[in-house]
């Protein structure tokens, strides 16, 4: 009979991993107490959710959805970092196995498919939500500013025309 406090923590662990856009799974199995509390600081700081999880309650959560195929990576010790952005877990996960190099991804998920290492470093480099927001309006700024430019110049070009012809005309 199973244990109603496991029950509910799979269920917990279901629903947090169906709202998730991305996760990512490490190894945290060299990392002592003081390394994984930093861990869990980075994590909070960027919106990531970072739990250490027990495989055979990861392995329930996950049956019968689209992330089963994640199981390959549910051996030894085990941890998830998901989030709602899609490219924060693998960053702040990268950034700490770069600074700390004891924490050893494994894998990942994002928009339904499995990703391997390779493809959480390749997600963990391209830039974040708010760095391709600034990118999209720097893109949009760029035509207003030359227009603005344009009708500064044609206006400028415009008074000075008028100011010769006054003068001129004041010089008759």
């Amino acid at each position: 009979m199973p244990n109603p406090q496991k029950v509910t923590r799979v269920e917990r662990m279901t629903s947090e991993l169906r709202s998730a856009h991305s996760l990512v799974l490490g190894d945290f199995s060299r990392i002592n107490v003081e390394e994984i509390s930093e861990l869990r600081r980075r994590c909070r700081a960027s919106g990531v959710t970072f739990r250490v999880v027990k495989n055979t309650l990861v392995h329930r959560a996950v049956a019968g959805t689209e992330m089963e195929r994640l199981s390959q990576y549910f051996s030894g010790p085990t941890a998830i970092a998901f989030s709602d952005d899609m490219v924060a877990p693998a960053k702040v996960l990268k950034e700490f196995s770069k600074d700390y190099d004891k924490l050893e991804i494994k894998g990942g998920f994002l928009d339904g498919q499995v990703i391997d290492k390779a493809g959480v470093q390749a997600l963990a480099d391209l830039p974040g939500r708010e760095q391709l927001l600034g990118m999209v309006a720097t893109v949009f700024q760029a035509p207003l500013n030359m227009l603005a430019r344009a009708v500064n110049a044609s206006l400028t070009g415009l008074v000075t025309a008028l100011d010769q012809v006054a003068k001129k005309k004041a010089a008759i």
